[in-house]
């Protein structure tokens, strides 16, 4: 019960930093562009990595050539999400770009768990979750009033 508890407030926590990281890279790509605040986002989390990486002894990084090669687009992902950011936040504001991708989020994790893509466990497609599905569009319509 702990370990799920703390789990659970891993997962905040990781949500706290998107809710910051998103708006801020918003901010800075209307100053500098989109392409470039996700070079400069990724540079710095580049950076705070390898020292961190150093801090844990390498872990496992030596066995990079055995990822699958679909776990090297999670960075273009990670660009498309900055560009997203950059265009939906000054058209939107900050709630309703964060609604829109945490919904965006919540529908493909659905289908990965669906499916049990990527080695996740399969949760398959039940009408709890199709409920929950369209409270999130309810609850996004609600937000962007």
């Amino acid at each position: 019960m702990i370990s799920n508890f703390l789990a659970y407030l891993v997962g905040l926590l990781g949500g706290v930093a998107v809710g910051f990281q998103s708006p801020i890279a918003g901010s800075m790509g209307q100053k500098v562009g989109g392409t470039a605040s996700s070079f400069l986002v990724h540079l710095s989390g580049m950076v705070l990595s390898g020292l961190l990486l150093i801090f844990r002894g390498g872990e496992n990084i030596r066995s990079w050539q055995q990822l699958p090669w679909y776990a090297f687009l999670s960075g273009g992902f990670g660009l498309i999400l900055f560009l997203t950011i950059n265009y939906t936040l000054p058209k939107l504001g900050s709630t309703m770009m964060i609604t829109l991708i945490i919904i965006g989020e919540l529908m493909i994790g659905i289908i990965v768990d669906h499916f049990g893509w990527f080695g996740v466990t399969v949760r398959q497609i039940d009408l709890p979750r199709i409920v929950g599905v369209l409270l999130l569009f309810g609850g996004g319509y609600l937000i962007s009033r």
